[in-house]
């Protein structure tokens, strides 16, 4: 993988910085925008938000055209690629929009919320010939990367199960929830690309539950905020995977690999690796609180490989075909969980 983008003051070294425009002008928005100016080999070209407020301060801050109008920010000649980071009903028609203008498209996850919606999408974005990458950040991070690259190397034999704990620090609104699709296809969804990720084979069978613990409003929203899931291969490997949406003591995402020869772990990274140790006890930090703090690193290694999936250097790392597996695997626990029974999961 490409490591993370050299500082600002190398941008003399590279006379050509790709122009991109950033679609979505929101908290993600605002992290890739911060990573594409701040990159030698990019310029935010362009953002796009229906926001015109918040398409100009973000425009103006890093010296970017800004426009509520998604046509003619496409239709700009000038135009290398895009970063798609609206929300997500809005995500097939960008990325069709954007793929008939010949464009690299980057799309946040999840493509949608329909699979029937995203298999006319991705057949369109095959017919036009242009990659697209959606933005599973996870699988840039570096301990999951190195921990991945251990487990190809064969360090811990034959995978036999992979463990994922993902937890948030506090709950979303009940507003948020009720657009999200629920638990599996806003949150789990990215382990479950992680469990695609680290098992080397399509898992082929799932069984999900769950409850309502954390906030009485996510259940009168019409889904849960406490879940786990167990995904088994042809082979017979298992992968767990637990979700909250309430962690006390902060962001809590690790992982664990276990098979023929040993065991691998992920562990959370801290603000410090300071640990005091006194008569009462042994301290350190507590892990990031929120995906913001946990994953820098992940963004901008996600930018630096999507540079190169722009000049043809690189296949992208995660497709769109791997945007669908994720949302295959979401509805198929939704559906395990309905039925209180394990499923086979659907091609």
């Amino acid at each position: 993988m490409a490591v993370p983008h050299p500082l600002p003051g190398n941008a003399r070294c590279y006379p050509h910085r790709m122009k991109l425009a950033l679609l979505g002008a929101g908290r993600i928005g605002q992290i890739h925008a911060a990573n594409i100016h701040h990159h030698p080999r990019a310029r935010l070209h362009a953002v796009a938000d229906v926001n015109a407020e918040a398409a100009r301060s973000l425009g103006e801050r890093y010296g970017a055209k800004a426009s509520t109008d998604i046509d003619a920010v496409l239709a700009d000649p000038a135009l290398e690629g895009v970063f798609i980071c609206t929300s997500t009903d809005t995500h097939v028609e960008l990325i069709l929009k954007a793929a008939r203008r010949k464009l690299p498209i980057f799309c946040e996850k999840p493509i949608d919320l329909d699979l029937a919606k995203v298999d006319t999408c991705l057949a369109e974005v095959t017919r036009a010939g242009v990659p697209l990458m959606i933005g599973f950040n996870r699988r840039f991070d570096p301990h999951f990367r190195s921990l991945r690259e251990a487990v190809r190397q064969g360090e811990a034999g034959d995978v036999e199960i992979v463990k994922i704990t993902s937890r948030d620090p506090a709950p979303p609104p009940p507003a948020y929830v009720r657009v999200s699709g629920g638990i599996f296809r806003d949150m789990m969804i990215h382990d479950l690309d992680m469990a695609r990720f680290l098992l080397g084979e399509e898992p082929v069978e799932i069984f999900a539950t769950g409850s309502c613990l954390v906030d009485p409003g996510i259940g009168e929203a019409g889904d849960i905020d406490t879940a786990m899931v167990i995904l088994k291969t042809q082979r017979g490997a298992l992968c767990h995977i637990d979700n909250s949406r309430r962690a006390v003591y902060g962001y809590d995402q690790r992982i664990e690999v276990f098979g023929s020869k040993g065991m691998l772990q992920a562990a959370n990274p801290l603000p410090t690796t300071v640990t005091r140790y006194t008569r009462e006890a042994v301290l350190s930090d507590k892990p990031y609180h929120f995906f913001l703090d946990r994953y820098p690193e992940a963004y901008r290694a996600e930018l630096e490989h999507f540079l190169d999936v722009v000049t043809g250097r690189a296949e992208p790392l995660v497709t769109g075909r791997d945007g669908r597996a994720a949302l295959v695997l979401a509805d198929a626990a939704l559906q395990s969980l309905k039925l209180g029974k394990p499923i086979p999961i659907p091609r």
